[in-house]
């Protein structure tokens, strides 16, 4: 009878001691086969006539005799296995964690947070509540696989009452259940609780560690995740959550709080389970760190968003808060800001004998220090407009020598009109700024201005006016250069999509010049969510 248990005796013993004494890369590494392959080494069985000790010997047709050991394990398997599994979770949160990155919206790194999270958990539906703790904003609250009336009935339950709500007010978790055999000797983790993270596959135990103040003050600040692995069954349910969920069709559900570092708690993520379950330890694991690096990507986003609309807000400011209304003229404006705060601007005020100046420029630079010099520039032409304002040219040699004698680094383009509605006249001059365009029934062509350079890039500044006489009906568009740069293509081409859109300006628009701006920016710029460049849209439409 051959002795199997002495071999597999040697070789199990050979695997633990490796294991014991040195690490697992090398315990791998001390029980592989040196020299020759495993089958030269492996022993040989004697060669018998007719028979080939190659083939494989026929499956049993029968059950194994009891008492006979199980098959031998390949040294180093479980080893295997166990860093095959964890080369896996990596380079699965590698990938997620690489397309949350490139993500740069709030409302995108949202969804995607909410598809990664789903995969990893192994849910269908879910949503994120993004609510700031400091209270600055913005709040927000995006589903996957939820619409707004879903999200809307789902916010019908009292917030205590939901998982992501404790985790938002900070309430206690849920009472934890009875020990089961999870893990021998240890009571089972708490329904609203997965066990501890430090506990987790590949951490170091808690036991002898030196406590991190950091850490620990971090981890005071941050709920738990909270599990409820099925709804119906859970006594202490809200019923109108059991309401909400029997009518939406979810039977569980697992959350995980947002927060990080400095910015602190963000918000939290749910996601629902068709049926009653509950995401294993390594998912919960893996949600675990993917929730840490997407709550750093969203805290930086959080920071844009608010940069945005403060910029926003300023340069809105800086902007007439409402347009004049002079007889015989329409008047409608659009401007879309960038993140960093760009230097665009218009302006239409009235002047004196009925009259009406337009104006729109840009000012080099962004940020805070662009739409300062924008505010002052367009202070200065608001005077100077109403001293000589008939005579455009005198109006922006005014500004240019301003300009140069104050912010000698900073240069800007402007274009000034002088209007006369009952006319219908307009006498214009640019300073290195893009030509009005008029539409109309009859045409849709740009006005030709004189070629003049920048203001602040000459020692003198000066170009002749040109004076042109609208059709009743027409609408002339003063726009800045960020309307055709935005589009992304070289300017000649730019400038023939602009007079496409404006040719292309349905007739029952025509009467509303908002209309007519919205048609042009719809048009050129259809996905333009966040652009580089400020845009203005200044539209004037004469009777």
């Amino acid at each position: 009878m051959l002795d199997i248990p002495l071999l597999v005796r040697v070789h199990v013993v050979a695997v633990i001691a490796a294991q014991n004494d040195m690490g697992v890369c090398d315990a791998i590494e001390h029980n592989a086969p040196v020299g020759k392959p495993a089958a030269m080494s492996a022993p040989h069985l004697p060669k018998v006539a007719g028979i080939d000790p190659t083939v494989p010997a026929p499956a049993h047709t029968a059950p194994p005799l009891p008492g006979l050991p199980a098959p031998p394990v390949a040294p180093g398997a479980l080893i295997q296995d166990r860093l095959a599994g964890w080369v896996s979770d990596l380079t699965t949160l590698h990938e997620l964690t690489e397309r949350l990155s490139r993500t740069h919206a709030l409302d995108d790194a949202l969804h995607e947070l909410l598809r990664a999270g789903a995969a990893l958990v192994g849910a269908r539906r879910g949503m994120v509540v993004l609510e700031p703790a400091d209270g600055l904003g913005p709040a927000t609250t995006v589903g996957l696989g939820l619409d707004h009336a879903d999200l809307g009935t789902i916010e019908t339950v009292p917030r205590s009452a939901t998982s992501y709500g404790r985790i938002l007010e900070g309430l206690p978790q849920a009472a934890p259940r009875p020990a089961s055999a999870d893990a021998p000797g240890e009571a089972a983790p708490s329904a609203g609780r997965p066990p501890d993270p430090a506990r987790a596959p590949g951490a170091a135990p808690r036991t002898g560690a030196a406590p991190d103040p950091v850490a620990a003050s971090r981890t005071d600040a941050v709920a738990d995740p909270v599990a409820v692995p099925d709804l119906f069954a859970d006594e202490h349910l809200d019923p109108r959550h059991r309401e909400v969920a029997a009518r939406l069709g979810f039977a569980a559900s697992y959350a995980v709080p947002l927060a990080a570092g400095r910015a602190g708690r963000l918000g939290a993520a749910v996601w629902l389970y068709d049926e009653p379950a509950e995401p294993a330890e390594r998912a919960r694991h893996l949600v675990r760190l993917y929730g840490q690096y997407a709550s750093e990507q969203l805290a930086r986003l959080v920071e844009l968003e608010r940069s945005r609309a403060t910029m926003a807000t300023i340069a809105e400011e800086l902007l007439p808060r409402r347009l004049p209304r002079v007889p015989g003229v329409q008047l409608a404006a659009r401007h879309r800001t960038t993140p960093g705060g760009g230097g665009d601007w218009y302006d239409a005020l009235p002047l004196p004998e009925g009259a009406l100046g337009l104006a729109v420029g840009s000012v080099s630079g962004t940020g805070p220090s662009a739409l300062a010099a924008m505010g002052r520039l367009r202070a200065s032409l608001r005077a100077y407009a109403v001293m000589e304002g008939e005579d455009p040219v005198a109006v922006l040699s005014d500004l240019e020598l301003l300009l140069r004698l104050t912010e000698p680094a900073r240069s800007a383009t402007a274009l000034f009109a002088y209007a006369e509605p009952d006319l219908r006249k307009i006498v214009l001059a640019g300073a290195g700024h893009t030509p009005p365009l008029i539409v109309g029934d009859r045409r849709t062509e740009f006005i030709e201005t004189s070629l003049s350079a920048p203001l602040g890039m000459l020692a003198c500044w000066e170009a002749p006016s040109v004076e042109l006489t609208t059709e009743p009906g027409e609408t002339v568009l003063l726009y800045t250069d960020g309307l055709l740069r935005r589009t992304g293509e070289p300017m000649d081409r730019a400038f023939a999509r602009l007079h496409a859109a404006a040719a292309t300006v349905p007739r029952a628009d025509r009467s509303d010049p908002g209309a007519v701006a919205d048609h042009v920016l719809r048009t050129l710029l259809p996905d333009d969510a966040h652009g580089t460049e400020d845009v203005v849209v200044l539209a004037a439409r004469f009777a």
